[in-house]
């Protein structure tokens, strides 16, 4: 058996001890590396060409071209919750099973995002900053803080992620709405969730927090006829994926004062570099925090993350689909 992992420049020198060790060890391992700014991947090319499995970390897009290179692949497992760094009705045409992981960091992502709210709604960085950098000793350093306790939190994407932060959300005493027109209202109902169309989750909430997977139907979902019709100025959090946001937009509505702060764990681009970061219209703002996509991480989910992928590659290589968790294109199921 040929496992590959594929990564970038980026990514081909991060830790992958835990899913080495869950291997067979009489498979032959190979990392093959694509650069997008190069004009040479023949040794990416000629890694894919007799592989059996292929491990995604999630940020090389596999189109025909890439799927087409490796012509003996059965399963292509993702280490992720996601799975859209893929052509995926192409690869399901090929007979190739797409799998990615059921949960790992639920618990992780929904910290972060209600960390990032919590940072903004009591303005913690503006304070550190007034104190360590400025010595400064001063309450007046920010002004008007408002209280968390009755405020609405809207949540876009109510799926594990989206009621893990609806159940710390009804800690803080905050009322929760949510849009998800692929959840039964039961479900939500259980949670103490409320379901509202996207126009009302709008208008009504204080905090919107972005927690779904990305489609060719929501790119940009979150634009300046979006943030018009935001009538309470919220603070808008994403742990979902950066392309749900249009960065330029969300620029111009905190310049208009349309949106109150925003907490991003990802942006547009998956890997920015710094020429990208240098020009990003986020950067330099007090009421903005960004993380480099690291809201999932912890000790827990790193192990979680390599061992599970790898356990899901070969349960669908050996033809066992149904014990995996989960096949998103239901071959072999």
């Amino acid at each position: 058996m040929v496992i590959t992992f594929i990564e970038t420049p980026f990514t081909k020198d991060r830790d992958m001890s835990v899913e080495f060790a869950h291997c067979p060890k009489d498979a032959e391992i190979r990392v093959a590396v694509f650069d997008e700014h190069s004009d040479d991947n023949t040794a990416f090319y000629e890694a894919l060409a007799d592989t059996d499995v292929v491990l995604m970390y999630g940020y090389v897009y596999l189109d025909r071209e890439k799927i087409d290179a490796m012509p003996k692949c059965k399963v292509i497992s993702f280490e992720s919750t996601g799975f859209n760094e893929v052509d995926f009705d192409y690869a399901t045409q090929k007979g190739i099973t797409i799998v990615s992981i059921e949960d790992y960091c639920t618990q992780e992502t929904a910290e972060n995002a209600f960390t990032m709210m919590l940072c903004l709604q009591r303005a913690t960085l503006l304070y550190n900053r007034s104190v360590q950098q400025d010595k400064e000793w001063s309450v007046a350093a920010v002004s008007h803080l408002q209280r968390v306790e009755g405020q609405t939190m809207g949540i876009v994407g109510l799926g594990r992620i989206g009621r893990s932060v609806a159940t710390k959300a009804h800690g803080f005493g905050m009322r929760v709405i949510a849009y998800d027109p692929y959840l039964p209202p039961e479900i939500a109902e259980s949670v103490g969730v409320k379901l509202v169309a996207f126009d009302t989750l709008l208008e009504e909430a204080d905090v919107i927090s972005i927690h779904m997977n990305l489609t060719e139907e929501n790119v940009h979902m979150f634009n300046k006829e979006t943030f018009r019709k935001m009538k309470k100025k919220p603070i808008l959090i994403n742990e979902g994926r950066g392309p749900m946001i249009c960065e330029a937009d969300l620029a111009w509505a905190l310049d208009e004062g349309l949106v109150r702060a925003a907490g991003l764990d990802m942006l547009e681009s998956e890997v920015p570099d710094r020429a990208y970061l240098e020009r990003c219209p986020l950067l330099g703002r007090d009421n903005v925090i960004l993380n480099p996509h690291s809201g999932y991480t912890s000790d827990t989910s790193e192990y979680l993350v390599g061992k599970l992928s790898v356990e899901n590659a070969l349960l669908c290589y050996a033809g066992r689909q149904k014990e995996a968790a989960t096949v998103r294109n239901g071959i072999g199921m």
